[in-house]
């Protein structure tokens, strides 16, 4: 491996690049954060103002500020933008895809798409690639990728700059080692932004990794920070069903927003509140809790998650991500049997290892760094030919001989495993305080978390025994858009076709859900959607694109109750998916259900399943939700009193909006009231002055809904 090359400009860096490609430019960056930004801003607008060279952008999930969407939104958001995105520059080429108007010379190809941002975008909808996310290295080769640019964290170790993937470690080692493998000319360059948390272990590289590192202090910025979304009585009621279906011991994947929030504060609530989790979960389950997991956390979960978001970082803290794991399956073997418990290094370990022959007698020099790595040995033990020292005291490396084993157990064991991790995830994103916690993390526990590659943590492929005994227990909580009344789930696009967001891991963990003989899968979705169309069932019969194909099925959760599919008929599998469906649309359900001969035809739903309402949802939570144990946003929010306010009355506004008879009863009821809202409110939505009538009805509409 050559020395990488030190740039300070990144105008240089652009230069680089053109003058060492002559022809297209075939660019890769990460989903989310590990993007370059400033470094392919410039890229793209040098090719933009230049028609006679291509690029070619390859990636997924390009982030950008929040943007208004109508004049009331806009005059909101601007001073909370500004407050919370501070100086994160958006990528030009998202604004001009946006806006349609990418050059002719220009093409973006992502394989996630910010959730529903680009529906009825031709350019971003004929350029997506639909693909695994462990498949996504491969496929970005095959456009023909000629460079790859990370963003990355720096820190200088004893003189010596060293380099983090921070949060994108996911496919980049993958594509760098398959294209240089087979000899596929690929430049790989590393922007340093000094603002992204450095994270140890496999994130970790040296400068020589990359062909080129620019060090301009210009890359460094801002991390996008999505503010927490406000969890939802239905987000809870989830939630709190799917956090009763996790097993001590086991292993979690979750997701980002405010299911994967409501989730992380159940099981919060499940680990210290017992008594009142019980009582809670007893008022949502109408077919009991016997089959629930209600108790505390004793021994802890190990977290395994492309995503690593907020709500893992709040388990850490609570406590409940604990469970660490070893990179050796002999030694992880032993923890998952009890020879090892707590971690805690005894003789019975020493010996189940030379059992297990993991190790040999005599030991040899790779037995000796093994027990050393993993701290059954002390770091200051020493091997000389065939003998073992260690502060003054000697034996023979020979452990059958009961004398030398003697001493090795008084003298040279150490007292607890290292080198355990108890968080892989493959990238993250999250609010501003998650990734100063990361900043600010004390070494020992920052070093329990392992940012790696997607191909590990997504399948069991490669490392299959270990990644086996390390997943045990394991429960992938998913969520998608809908299911069928056969138990399928789209959760990537709509019947048309176009993409609402990505496949992206999900295939994957369905998929280790059958394959690990302890796991399942637990699919959530809300009940209902409302939108301009009105009011739908996310239950459906049948629906024209599925992600997830029926004979996958498991568990699905609802607000309503947990619907376990896994090996039943077809049959019941529609009947227990109609007991958690809205009881609005039950009917509905049942009689299509009937009509295709999925349901006997004098079937009849029982009643206790009748109630499935979202007023009735509310009023069973507001209990717990006034008690504390619910609140709007358990990991805080970056908006105050006010926006919150603000924003409640907002989003009513709109929702009526898209409801012609809500909105005139709604227009009738503010007009007729005449309230005022507060000046300061007015001033920041640009209403203090308003005029016409339109500006006017919108202020009393506000106002009317504070």
């Amino acid at each position: 491996m050559t020395k990488a090359l030190s740039i300070n400009s990144i105008d240089a860096a652009v230069d680089h690049v053109l003058d060492t490609i002559p022809g297209d430019i075939v660019l890769g960056i990460p989903l989310g954060v590990g993007k370059p930004n400033p470094f392919v801003n410039a890229l793209y607008q040098r090719i933009k103002a230049n028609p006679a060279r291509k690029l070619r952008i390859v990636t997924a999930l390009s982030l950008e500020r929040p943007v208004g969407h109508s004049d009331l939104e806009s005059h909101f958001l601007a001073p909370l933008v500004e407050r919370v995105f501070g100086n994160y520059p958006d990528l030009d080429y998202v604004k001009d895809s946006r806006a349609k108007a990418l050059p002719a010379n220009i093409e973006v190809r992502e394989f996630f798409m910010k959730t529903g941002d680009y529906l009825g975008n031709a350019a971003a909808q004929l350029g997506y690639i639909s693909t695994n996310y462990t498949f996504v290295a491969r496929d970005m080769a095959l456009q023909g990728m000629n460079v790859i640019a990370q963003a990355v964290a720096a820190r200088e170790v004893e003189g010596k700059l060293m380099l983090s993937l921070s949060s994108n470690p996911d496919v980049t080692f993958e594509v760098v080692e398959k294209m240089r493998a087979v000899g596929q000319k690929l430049m790989a360059i590393g922007v340093i932004n000094r603002e992204m948390p450095y994270m140890p272990n496999g994130a970790e590289v040296p400068p020589d990794f990359f062909d080129v590192v620019v060090t301009d202090p210009a890359a460094t910025h801002a991390v996008f920070a999505p503010p927490n979304a406000k969890v939802t009585p239905a987000d809870y009621a989830i939630g709190l069903h799917a956090s009763s279906l996790v097993v001590d011991g086991g292993t979690l994947q979750i997701g980002i927003g405010s299911l994967g929030d409501a989730i992380g504060q159940a099981l919060i609530v499940r680990d210290r509140h017992g008594p009142e989790y019980q009582r809670v979960l007893e008022s949502l389950c109408p077919d009991g809790i016997a089959d629930r997991s209600l108790g505390r956390f004793n021994e802890g979960l190990y977290g395994c998650s492309e995503m690593f978001v907020n709500a893992f970082l709040r388990l850490i803290d609570a406590g409940i991500i604990r469970r660490e794991v070893y990179a050796d399956e002999a030694l992880q073997t032993l923890c998952n049997t009890g020879v090892v418990r707590d971690g805690a290094v005894t003789p019975e370990v020493l010996t189940a290892l030379l059992e297990a022959r993991r190790i040999r007698a005599p030991l040899r020099v790779k037995d000796v760094v093994f027990l050393k790595r993993f701290g059954i040995f002390k770091s200051g033990v020493e091997m000389k030919g065939d003998q073992l020292s260690v502060e003054g005291a000697h034996c023979s490396n020979d452990l059958r001989d009961a004398a030398s084993f003697d001493v090795v157990c008084r003298s040279m064991l150490g007292s607890h495993l290292q080198g355990g991790v108890y968080m892989t995830g493959g990238f993250f994103l999250g609010p501003r305080d998650f990734y100063e916690h990361l900043r600010s993390m004390a070494p020992h526990d920052l070093s329990r978390i392992d940012m790696t590659r997607i191909d590990f943590i997504n399948q069991l492929y490669g490392d299959d025994s270990l990644k086996r005994a390390q997943r045990v227990k394991a429960r992938f909580i998913n969520t998608t858009m809908k299911v069928t009344l056969l138990g399928a789930a789209a959760s990537d696009a709509l019947e048309s076709g176009q993409v609402v967001s990505g496949v992206g891991g999900q295939y994957n963990f369905v998929a280790m859900a059958h394959a690990l003989p302890d796991a399942r899968l637990l699919m959530m979705l809300r009940a209902t959607h409302d939108n301009k169309d009105g009011l739908k069932s996310s239950i459906v019969w049948n629906y024209g694109h599925v992600t997830i194909p029926r004979h996958l099925r498991d568990i699905v959760i609802t607000e309503y109750g947990v619907a376990d599919l896994r090996g039943q008929s077809d049959g019941e599998v529609v009947k227990r998916l109609i007991a958690i469906a809205d009881s609005r649309f039950q009917d509905d359900l049942v009689r299509e259900a009937q009509a295709h001969g999925k349901l006997e035809a004098d079937y009849e739903l029982p009643e206790r399943y009748r109630n499935n309402l979202p007023q009735a949802l509310e009023a069973t939570l507001h209990p717990w939700a006034e008690a504390g144990l619910l609140p709007d946003f358990p990991f805080g929010t970056d908006l105050t009193e006010d926006e919150l306010r603000m924003v409640r009355a907002m989003k009513k506004v709109k929702h009526a909006s898209e409801h012609p008879a809500e909105l005139l009863t709604m227009a009738v009821k503010s007009l007729w009231e005449g309230k005022e809202a507060p000046p300061t409110y007015l001033e920041r939505l640009g209403l203090a002055d308003a005029h016409s009538f339109k500006d006017l009805l919108i202020r009393r509409l506000f106002a009317g809904n504070l």
